[in-house]
């Protein structure tokens, strides 16, 4: 439970509407996957994903603001996508705010490509805000290694 208060910990950092720390500890009891990058004795950022027929999906990435700008949230994408690799999913989906303009261009340059929209999926405070549906297709895990 540590690291799940230091999660949530650079979560509250990173995020102007975070997730709470019931959505986390939901996402343990469900096993979904959640991977940390440690730097040094350093919590530097978090992944977590979820699988299920073939499918993965994304559901938070997350670098600490003392972090950022470094490559680390790319390290992580790229480990998150190689283990989902791993459990034999054929492709990723996520989504991601409309006004998170970076990480939409973290995940395009990687190869997800926009395949919709989801009106109001957010929460932004009193508002809504729409989500950009992205997907990934995977190539087998050994095409990873």
């Amino acid at each position: 439970m540590e690291d799940l208060d230091r999660i949530y910990e650079i979560e509250l950092l990173a995020y102007p509407f975070p997730w709470t720390r019931g959505i986390f500890e939901d996402c343990l009891n469900a096993a979904y996957a959640m991977f940390g990058l440690q730097i040094g004795n350093d919590l530097a950022g978090y992944t977590v994903f979820n699988w299920a027929a073939g499918e993965a999906h994304l559901l938070n990435l997350c670098v600490h603001p003392d972090w950022q700008h470094r490559g680390y949230g790319s390290l992580l994408l790229e480990y998150a996508i190689n283990q989902m690799a791993r459990l034999d999913n054929k492709a990723i989906l996520l989504e991601v705010r409309t006004s998170n303009t970076r990480a939409a261009k973290l995940y395009t340059n990687r190869g997800f490509r926009i395949i919709g929209h989801r009106p109001g999926y957010y929460q932004a405070g009193d508002q809504r805000e729409d989500a950009i549906v992205m997907r990934m297709e995977l190539g087998s895990a050994a095409d990873l290694s």
